[in-house]
C-alpha cells in the first residue's frame, strides 16, 4: 500500500475532513466514487469517498457513514493509503516518491554516496535528500546528470565538482538552525520540506 495522504482535522459540522495530501494529483486520489484504506483497532478498512472539494489549496473530502463533526474527529490522523496497483503512469523520466526512497546513491565511477532518505522541492525542482558516510547532502535530481534504476533500487549520479561538498555545507548550517530553534536560543528554523516531488510525483 502507497501512501497518498493523512487526515489532518474535521472541517465544518457535516463530517467532512481536511486532508494533509501526499499527493501531486489530489483531484484524482480523492474523486467521489473512489475509496482509500486506513487501519484502525488493528484492521485494514476501506473509506469511500462520497464528495471532494478544494480548500485553501487543501482537499476536503466527506466519506461515506461520516455525516457529523463527532464522527469525523473518529478518523483524525489517520494515514490514507491505496494499492501500488492503483498508481496511475507516469511520463518518462518521472518517479513515485516510494520508487526512490531507500535507493542506493552512488558516482558515475562507483563511490559510494549514501540513501535517498527524502525528497525535497517542489515538482519542477525536486531534490534529493541524501544520507551518506560523510552527512547529509542535497543533491537535485536532473536528468542531466542522474541516472534512476527503479528495479535496482540505484540512484547514479555525475554531479559537477564540488555539489556534494557544497550542499553538504549548506544542509549542515539548515540543520543547526533548526536544533537552535529548538533549544530556544532566538535562531528562526529553516522551513522544513514535507513533501515535494521534483521530477518525481508525490505518491510516496
Amino acid at each position: 500500500m502507497v501512501l497518498v495522504g493523512r487526515i489532518a482535522r474535521p472541517q465544518g459540522i457535516r463530517g467532512e475532513v481536511i486532508i494533509d495530501a501526499d499527493t501531486d494529483f489530489p483531484e484524482e486520489r480523492f474523486a467521489a466514487g473512489g475509496s482509500v484504506f486506513v487501519e484502525r483497532d488493528g484492521a485494514v478498512a476501506p473509506l469511500a469517498i462520497a464528495a471532494f472539494r478544494m480548500h485553501g489549496g487543501r482537499p476536503v473530502v466527506r466519506f461515506d457513514g461520516i455525516e457529523s463533526m463527532d464522527q469525523a474527529e473518529t478518523v483524525r490522523g489517520l494515514e490514507m493509503r491505496v494499492p501500488e496497483s492503483e498508481l496511475g503512469p507516469l511520463p518518462d523520466n518521472v518517479w513515485y516518491h516510494h520508487q526512490l526512497l531507500g535507493s542506493r546513491v552512488r558516482t558515475k565511477d562507483g563511490r559510494e554516496v549514501g540513501t535517498v532518505v527524502g525528497i525535497q522541492g517542489p515538482t519542477e525542482r525536486s531534490i534529493l535528500v541524501i544520507d551518506g558516510p560523510e552527512g547529509n547532502a542535497l543533491v537535485p535530481l536532473v536528468s542531466e546528470f542522474c541516472r534512476v534504476d527503479v528495479a535496482a533500487k540505484v540512484v547514479e549520479i555525475d554531479p559537477p565538482e564540488g555539489l556534494l561538498e557544497v550542499n553538504r555545507g549548506n544542509w549542515r548550517g539548515k540543520r543547526q538552525e533548526s536544533e537552535g530553534a529548538e533549544r530556544g536560543d532566538g535562531v528562526p528554523a529553516s522551513d522544513r520540506a514535507r513533501r515535494g516531488a521534483g521530477v518525481p510525483a508525490d505518491e510516496s
